[in-house]
């Protein structure tokens, strides 16, 4: 009997370290629903916009430390309405791989941490309305670097599964050109809010 009792008192001891070495390890792999949120920034003086979305998102975490991680963010070529005044008058695509650095804090159930990085968004595809084409002969600045800053949190909900919020401020613009000529900038600076799931292993 007491060594029954010595074996469940050290099963029930070593159960909270067992769970937490399940939510342990090196590297984070989420997969997120992400809602875009543009600032529709422009000053062309053609009230230029794009419409909000909600886009897929993969991202891989990487620990250099308990609380230091690098996290890239990535999905593939998003597509989005460009609009002058309300009316649609083209399309673009754009890809916005985002590497941030975070810190994570520790000592709590749940793991929230900021980061701050770089996101890199190249633009293609660019197709506008051919009466606009003849009008101002529109074309767009391909590349665009920019910061990104980020809050989130990382809830455990055990085998080392997490249920993921996070919410960015990402830095993304481009110049307008009419037949060559420098038009103005256009800012999306989107604001980018998500909910998804992770692996920690």
């Amino acid at each position: 009997m007491q060594v029954r009792l010595t074996a469940l008192a050290l099963a029930a001891a070593l159960a909270p370290l067992a769970a937490q070495a399940q939510d342990s390890g090196d590297w984070i792999v989420r997969a997120r629903a992400v809602s875009l949120s543009s600032a529709n920034s422009d000053d062309t003086g053609l009230d230029l916009s794009i419409n909000d979305k909600v886009l897929p998102e993969v991202d891989i975490s990487y620990f250099l430390s308990p609380n230091l991680a690098l996290e890239l963010i990535l999905t593939y070529p998003q597509e989005q309405d460009v609009k002058s005044g309300g009316v649609k008058i083209g399309t673009f695509k754009h890809l916005p791989p985002t590497l941030t650095l975070q810190y994570h804090f520790t000592g709590m159930g749940w793991r929230p941490y900021v980061g701050l990085g770089l996101n890199y968004t190249h633009i293609s595809d660019v197709n506008f309305a051919p009466a606009v084409v003849t009008a101002l002969g529109p074309t767009l600045k391909k590349d665009s670097f920019g910061l990104a800053a980020q809050v989130g949190v990382d809830v455990p909900v055990g085998g080392g599964w997490l249920l993921n919020l996070d919410v960015k401020k990402v830095q993304i613009g481009t110049t307008v050109y009419s037949f060559g000529v420098d038009a103005g900038k256009f800012k999306v600076d989107p604001w980018l809010a998500s909910v998804g799931f992770g692996k920690r292993f």
